[in-house]
């Protein structure tokens, strides 16, 4: 059996942790055929991926892999979290047009697994979510063989808004947890914690593959992060990603740790010994990392099985 790493939960000062970023947080420069076409396609053609926006540690291995992340709906949001780079303000008005533009950008760069994510928009009726239903509509009608994750809002507790995206059944539904409960209204002032994790039982109960996300090292111990896989599971979500919260700027929330590796592969292990069915868990991970692989239910729990040299049962 497997010996997990013992954890402490004593967090450092600020002044403690204002230390460069350790080595397992260094990544390699983006190479490859895959990579190169995608990169090329996107200055020729002047596209728009949040994996180049968000300066994703993984856009190399995403794109090499023909993975890419779109952003609808503009790109200021009503929102003001914590760790976001995205601005905080009054978006432009709905682009009616945008569903078809996403269509075209991920047919023109061959991408076999888009995510999908956007803005908040709370200053809408809808909170957006025609646009995102035209979106996924638009995508697989130019795109059959694409897979599709979305990475929705909360739409502020709204549940036909909700529906929307349900009759429109994308392979992966995501709804980022973000942190644990404590933390919450310090990461996500406009956010409700439990709301969250109705969002994602909603979502199961209509029939769609679940997925969340959690950042590290924001301040939480290490039972609360236990604590908010556990409600994910609870709650029916099928996949959960953990990675390290990096700080934007310096008008974003401080990182109060670097998380050690050993402690996100303990993480991964406590999550399927809950029965989640694919934990993605690494200082880099982020919500959209190996997305393709989310898509299909007991791969990660298949992957992890494995590792253990246990014969899965039919």
């Amino acid at each position: 059996m497997q010996e997990l790493p013992v954890i402490s939960n004593n967090i450092p000062t600020q002044e403690e942790a204002r230390v460069r970023k350790p080595n397992w947080l260094r990544v390699k420069l983006p190479i490859g055929e895959g990579y190169r076409h995608v990169r090329s396609l996107v200055d020729t053609h002047k596209l728009h991926t949040i994996c180049e926006s968000g300066n994703c540690p993984n856009m190399g291995e995403c794109w090499g892999a023909g993975t890419a992340t779109f952003m609808i709906l503009g790109n200021i949001c009503t929102r003001s979290c914590g760790f976001c780079a995205v601005a905080t303000g009054r978006p432009e008005p709905v682009d009616w047009d945008e569903p078809q533009r996403v269509a075209e950008a991920i047919h023109l760069m061959k991408v076999k697994h888009a995510v999908i994510t956007s803005v908040d928009r709370d200053e809408l009726k809808d909170g957006g979510s025609i646009i995102w239903a035209n979106t996924i509509r638009a995508v697989r009608a130019l795109n059959p063989d694409t897979t599709l994750e979305t990475l929705i809002p909360d739409f502020k507790g709204q549940w036909e808004n909700l529906q929307r995206i349900i009759d429109v059944a994308p392979e992966v539904v995501s709804h980022n947890l973000e942190t644990v409960e404590r933390l919450t209204r310090q990461v996500r002032i406009q956010a409700k914690y439990h709301r969250s994790l109705e969002v994602i039982r909603r979502l199961k109960d209509g029939g769609m593959r679940t997925k969340s996300g959690i950042m590290l090292g924001l301040g939480e111990t290490r039972e609360e992060v236990l604590q908010a896989m556990q409600d994910l599971a609870d709650n029916g979500c099928d996949v959960v990603t953990l990675g390290q919260y990096l700080q934007p700027t310096q008008r974003h929330l401080p990182v109060v740790r670097f998380v050690h590796p050993d402690e996100f592969a303990f993480f991964r292990e406590k999550g399927y010994e809950m029965g989640l069915d694919y934990v993605e868990s690494g200082p880099l991970v982020r919500s959209s990392y190996h997305s393709e692989k989310h898509v299909i239910p007991g791969e990660g729990r298949r992957i992890w099985l494995e590792e253990k040299g246990i014969q899965q049962t039919a």
